[in-house]
């Protein structure tokens, strides 16, 4: 059912509810206050009747021939005289009599088959007390209750459907813009995602809906070029292995080459595999961590012990250009985290830093603990740094720094990013800026306990509450020879 039917439906049903309790209070408090009315003309009657009592002549008016009037001796037992519209059975049950004899009672009741207005008291007389009851028909109040409530039941329907009509078009006026953000909506496609909705003027929900709508499409928008640039530039990165790989299968599979060309082609096939390989685990580990999905293996390590495995390998490569990887932190740092992603993301940086650092220069790993329950890593290196341009998007995929910083390496522009999501995934940052002094620096801010679902990880420490001072300084990998003076 459409929400402006039943927007209609509802205020009509609403209305009706309404107008039912209104008029039956009405109905119920006009016939009392039209009862009520007739009270003073029979305490005017009672006042006759203890007049004519009192005298003691003997006679005793009783009105009209259709007024009702019964007198009687107080215990009730006795009737004295009454009217014929009265009848000769008491008007009055025991209750009614017991408090006409404290004061007064009034009361609507049936009389002779007929709706009557009744009161009823005593008066003094020459006797003692004697019991006095009154009334008169109510058929002018019942005319007049009767009447109300016809003008309700012929004017309440129109004034329902006046009320389903009036909120019918209310509703229309208030959806209008609704149903054209639904038009717009359903006209935009995924090659136009930089369409929005015309948000109407209004700073009410539906304007409210409408900023929510076109943000959504914003990051709809955002996430689908994302995607697609992914896609593109992944595509880009495969084509070349891929190409490579088949040339070299062409190549091996022709006749008459030596079994040396084939070992060589063989093995530059298997380089160009393996890189493949690793570009697809470099890509699996980034949709992961887009999906939120778990992909860490916590557990207890050592800090130290990691840094200098890694500054070890790093150091046997960078030998050749001269670079020295140097490593100072304390002695002792126990944390509990990924050992294998950890070590990934450090040799993620030490290799873009050993690449990019000045031949003879200083590649620096140091660990500290500025908080506690927290610790950092920064990788350094003493190069020309990241060009300003490229630090907003550093840790963006497929991005290279290649105008300013010279590549004597392979690379597919995942190392930064796959850092920045192994940080987070521990619950932590990176941070990519350039030193003061010359060079880049990335920083990766990590907790000591890898937090859980239950807590932290059996088995973690608390970092100390200042930074500790430096304890070590490690350095690995042999500068140029320089002759002899």
């Amino acid at each position: 059912m459409p929400l402006r039917l039943r927007l209609a439906l509802l205020f009509a049903l609403a209305t009706a509810v309404v107008i039912a309790q209104a008029g039956v209070a009405f109905v119920v408090q006009l016939r009392l206050s039209v009862d009520a009315s007739l009270d003073p003309g029979l305490r005017a009657r009672v006042a006759v009747v203890a007049d004519e009592l009192g005298s003691g002549d003997g006679s005793t008016a009783l009105g009209p021939a259709d007024g009702i009037v019964q007198i009687g001796r107080a215990d009730g037992r006795t009737l004295l005289t009454a009217s014929p519209a009265a009848g000769t059975r008491p008007l009055l049950d025991e209750a009614q009599r017991q408090q006409a004899l404290a004061g007064e009672v009034s009361f609507t009741g049936v009389v002779n088959g007929d709706r009557s207005r009744i009161l009823a008291t005593t008066v003094p007389t020459r006797a003692g007390r004697e019991l006095v009851v009154v009334g008169t028909g109510t058929d002018v109040s019942d005319a007049a209750v009767e009447r109300a409530g016809s003008a309700l039941l012929l004017g309440g329907p129109p004034a329902v459907l006046l009320a389903g009509f009036g909120a019918w078009v209310l509703a229309g006026a208030m959806l209008r813009p609704v149903e054209r953000m639904q038009r717009q909506a359903a006209e935009i496609s995924d090659d136009d995602l930089g369409r929005r909705l015309a948000v109407p003027r209004t700073r009410d929900e539906i304007a409210a809906l409408g900023s929510t709508m076109n943000a959504l499409l914003a990051r709809l928008q955002e996430a689908l070029l994302r995607e697609r640039s992914f896609v593109a530039d992944a595509g880009h990165e495969l084509r070349t292995p891929l190409a490579i790989l088949r040339t070299e299968l062409e190549l091996a599979a022709r006749p008459g080459r030596s079994r040396d060309d084939l070992v060589d082609a063989v093995t530059r096939a298997g380089g160009e595999t393996d890189r493949l390989i690793r570009l697809a685990e470099d890509l699996l580990l980034l949709a992961r961590a887009d999906n939120h999905q778990p992909f860490l293996r916590p557990a207890p390590l050592s800090v130290p012990q990691l840094l200098d495995v890694a500054a070890r390998g790093a150091g046997a490569r960078a030998a050749e250009r001269g670079v020295v990887v140097s490593v100072q932190g304390p002695d002792e740092l126990d944390v509990v985290a990924d050992p294998d992603r950890l070590r990934q993301a450090v040799d993620n940086l030490l290799d873009n830093a050993t690449r990019y650092a000045t031949p003879g220069g200083t590649v620096s790993i140091t660990a500290i603990t500025p908080v506690p329950g927290r610790f950092s890593l920064e990788i350094a290196d003493d190069g020309p740094g990241f060009p300003p341009d490229f630090l907003p998007r550093a840790f963006e995929r497929f991005q290279r720094a290649e105008a300013a910083r010279s590549r004597d390496g392979g690379g597919t522009g995942l190392g930064l990013s796959i850092v920045r999501a192994i940080a987070q995934a521990h619950g932590g940052s990176a941070e990519a800026t350039n030193r003061p002094d010359g060079g880049a620096r990335v920083t990766l801010d990590l907790p000591v306990a890898l937090a859980t679902t239950d807590g932290p990880i059996s088995g973690s420490t608390t970092a100390e509450p200042t930074a500790p001072p430096v304890l070590r300084h490690r350095r690995w990998g042999r500068p140029p020879r320089r002759d002899a003076r």
